[in-house]
């Protein structure tokens, strides 16, 4: 959807602060995991509900980024999970609203927006085991489908993304829609994350051909584009966004095209990761 929380590419909100961790030796990481012991908290509690069984992963997302603007930038990142935590519980009937009121940041919850999210019609919820919480961890979520129907785009073909003013869920970045770029690499058929956000327990789950699109840098974002480079070679530093997996060599070599020799391919590029109902033939 289009709102407050797709901040990529966003100009105008100051450099992004770094906090330290005072426990950190040289080679880790400066920035803890958790800032207060409530966040570690929040955390757990969302992976602990999730495993209830009532909502996907892009429900989650949807229940989150779906509030009033200037709360949404007012809330740290954890308070931003609670929220949508809370909405979730609530919409699903887990909640009541006295229980509601008396949490923290309930006031950050749009109650009417989280009646709009889908009640399960499961009756019985059954908390996983220890054992079974761990197996559910270990197995994560898979997105990829056993479908092997043709993509529409070519690998090497230019496409563009189109404009997108709907209210409801997308993996799609703002600074894409519009945008014309070259298809880098096929990716299979994905669970679609759009109507999944509110798929019903009796609807399919509806999967699309993921694609990872490759843009010019100086066209997503001219103010900041860097010299081009003069070895026609693809760049190094491949930045993958919006992807719903941790992509591998053999996940990009696997029907990709060589930059160097496709058009633009000197440039800097800027690698997105695109499902098949966001583009159209340029």
């Amino acid at each position: 959807m289009i709102g407050a929380h797709d901040l990529g590419g966003k100009r105008g909100f100051g450099r992004v602060l770094q906090a330290r961790n005072p426990d950190a030796i040289a080679s880790d990481s400066p920035e803890p995991l958790f800032h207060a012991e409530w966040e570690r908290r929040a955390f757990a509690l969302t992976l602990a509900t999730g495993m209830l069984g009532q909502w996907n992963i892009d429900e989650s997302r949807h229940a989150r980024e779906n509030q009033e603007p200037q709360r949404y930038l007012d809330n740290s990142y954890y308070e931003t999970w609670l929220v949508g935590l809370q909405k979730l519980l609530h919409a699903k009937g887990l909640l009541e609203p006295e229980e509601l009121e008396s949490l923290p940041f309930a006031s950050s919850v749009d109650v009417s927006a989280s009646l709009s999210i889908y009640r399960s019609s499961k009756r019985m919820i059954e908390p996983p085991t220890p054992a079974r919480a761990a197996e559910l961890l270990a197995k994560g979520g898979p997105t990829l489908l056993p479908d092997s129907r043709p993509p529409k785009h070519a690998v090497g073909t230019t496409v563009k993304v189109l404009p997108m003013t709907q209210t409801g869920h997308t993996r799609a970045p703002q600074y894409v829609h519009g945008a014309t770029g070259i298809i880098y690499a096929i990716n299979g058929v994905h669970i679609y994350p759009d109507a999944n956000a509110h798929r019903r327990d009796e609807d399919k789950v509806v999967g699309e051909i993921l694609y990872t699109v490759s843009f010019a840098r100086a066209a997503l974002f001219p103010s900041h584009a860097l010299p081009a480079v003069s070895d026609g070679m693809a760049p190094k530093d491949k930045s993958l966004h919006g992807s719903p997996m941790n992509h591998d060599a053999s996940t990009i070599d696997k029907g990709s095209v060589d930059l160097g020799s496709a058009k633009e391919g000197s440039e800097d590029r800027v690698f997105v990761d695109l499902w098949e109902p966001y583009l159209t033939h340029d």
